[in-house]
């Protein structure tokens, strides 16, 4: 397997921004990992009439699948902000592989990422503000913690995008 060589025009990214990334990437994985336990049959916290009303069975069971999937996928993006293979693609990849992204596509594609994921997953810092009738309260509280690391996600990608603009922008000086 060849790998990326790292730009020699760019400076390193600073430590903290690779540390952020790494921990952007495994934020996703508890809440994953509870969405895979549902898709493969077992109630994780829901009640049975609960668990049934949700439809994790048949297409429900490939759509949870795939949304842990993606998402992670999404999630290791973030390591391209402060990775080689971020600052040129691999060869291995359809169409574009071997050649550098546009750095402010990069900014503002992760840019307006962060914002939505912001948006989108902040609710869940007030997930015990609500009631969760169709769980059981064990299950609503584990529930609860595994996708509360998911408000940290938007916040850590938009300090690492600003951390890979300001290294991009430091090295066309």
């Amino acid at each position: 397997m060849r790998t990326t060589q790292r730009d020699p025009s760019l400076p390193p990214p600073p430590r903290w921004a690779v540390r952020a990334a790494h921990a952007a990437a495994l934020l996703t994985l508890p809440s994953g990992v509870w969405r895979l336990l549902l898709a493969a049959g077992f109630t994780a916290g829901y009640t049975e009439a609960g668990y049934e009303a949700m439809g994790f069975t048949g297409w429900g069971a490939v759509y949870v699948v795939g949304l842990t999937v993606g998402g992670e996928l999404l999630a290791l993006l973030t390591l391209g902000l402060v990775r080689p293979w971020g600052e040129v693609l691999p060869s291995w990849v359809p169409l574009v592989g071997g050649r550098r992204p546009n750095p402010r596509a990069v900014t503002v594609a992760a840019s307006c990422g962060a914002a939505a994921l912001t948006l989108i997953l902040t609710q869940f810092a007030f997930w015990w503000a609500f009631p969760h009738p169709d769980m059981t309260p064990l299950g609503s509280t584990i529930a609860g913690i595994l996708y509360l690391p998911l408000v940290a996600w938007g916040p850590l990608l938009a300090a690492v995008t600003r951390a890979h603009h300001r290294r991009r922008h430091a090295a066309g000086r």
